[in-house]
């Protein structure tokens, strides 16, 4: 059996293999409500073999959304039909996990196939936005407001909120949204934050909203349940928050009962990033020395690549998004193309071709 397709036991929950659905928006909610491209969207990814499938970044509150199409968990209503979903993927023997994000200021956006531009609170889809700062991700765009202190406690609630609706969903795995620049990430970057209370100007003060956000998040998640963080170990520019960084808070998280940090980068600026064949994976690794459990993700396309990450020990569980995008069934032809021999849905098993070990 190849490191890629053993199975990794997190808490209370058996993943089967090591590949990951990543969150990737699909910008087709409306007021937050999962519907039918959802449930196949997500459901065609268990019926292809997946270990875990977590949701795109799912809105904790409406104006945590980064459009008006976004996922949303943040009014028990849209509850029944987030659990169809999880029941479908259970069933088909994955693990339904979801993403609970804020964008802060990078919220109040069109959808991409529609320019991606922001939408001002005057627009008909648009909403004010907010931020630990009043400044804009980009030249010439609104800044965001700075949240006060009743802000920063409503933020804390809606993440509350919405991990008890998560578990009441049927969803397995809560994956905290603190990367890509959305408005974690914006708080522990000294780049978007330049507060000067508590939750401004040392490292310590910068991170102190997503441990706070990760405790409240503890106070209704199941402690035998497993908790994720996706975090940016690199800003991409001088002066930014870097992967040192990142190592220092992975030790924190770690002792705060966080179980796997997703390793990705970057999103909080405008910056130039050298896209090459996983060129984050050097950040998982940074982050797994810890001695805390790890995904690499980023330009991950090829059984043989996933395998060898895992084989060289540079993280733990490999999160693919655009290969997933471009096969559903990705993990059932890896598996084949290891030589391992994968249960296919009784459906599929007529196509299924013979494994020849060691091939």
């Amino acid at each position: 059996m190849s490191h890629l397709f053993s199975p990794i036991k997190i808490k209370n929950v058996e993943f089967k293999n090591r590949l990951v659905v990543s969150p990737m928006c699909e910008y087709s909610a409306e007021d937050g409500f999962a519907n039918n491209w959802h449930l196949v969207h997500l459901g065609s990814r268990a019926v292809g073999g997946a270990g875990l499938i977590i949701t795109e970044a799912t809105a904790v509150s409406p104006e945590g959304r980064i459009s008006y199409a976004d996922l949303g968990i943040y009014m028990d209503e849209h509850i029944p039909l987030l659990k169809e979903i999880t029941d479908f993927i259970h069933e088909h023997g994955s693990v339904a996990g979801i993403q609970l994000a804020h964008a802060g200021r990078k919220a109040s956006h069109e959808v991409p196939w529609k320019g991606n531009a922001q939408l001002l609170p005057d627009d008909p889809h648009g909403w004010q936005t907010y931020g630990p700062s009043a400044i804009p991700f980009s030249e010439g765009q609104e800044p965001p407001i700075e949240l006060d202190k009743a802000g920063i406690e409503k933020v804390k609630s809606d993440f509350k909120a919405a991990a008890k609706r998560a578990l009441e969903a049927g969803f397995k795995v809560i994956e905290l949204h603190g990367a890509h620049g959305y408005l974690l990430h914006q708080f522990y970057s000294p780049i978007s934050n330049q507060r000067t209370d508590e939750y401004g100007g040392s490292f310590e003060n910068r991170i102190r909203l997503l441990l706070e956000v990760i405790d409240v998040v503890q106070e209704v998640w199941p402690a035998e349940n497993p908790l994720f963080v996706r975090l940016s170990a690199t800003d991409w520019t001088e002066g930014g928050w870097d992967v040192n960084d990142s190592i220092k808070l992975a030790e924190i998280l770690k002792n705060k009962g966080v179980d796997l940090i997703d390793t990705s980068t970057g999103g909080n600026i405008l910056a130039r990033i050298p896209l090459t064949p996983g060129y984050q994976v050097e950040y998982a690794d940074a982050v797994r020395k810890t001695g805390i459990l790890t995904g690499a993700v980023g330009l991950i396309t090829t059984p043989q690549q996933a395998e060898e990450i895992l084989q060289e020990g540079k993280a733990d569980m490999i999160f693919m998004a655009r290969e997933f995008l471009r096969d559903p069934y990705f993990p059932l032809h890896a598996a084949h193309a290891l030589g391992d021999d994968v249960k296919w849905p009784s459906q599929y098993e007529r196509a299924k071709p013979r494994v020849v070990h060691g091939s």
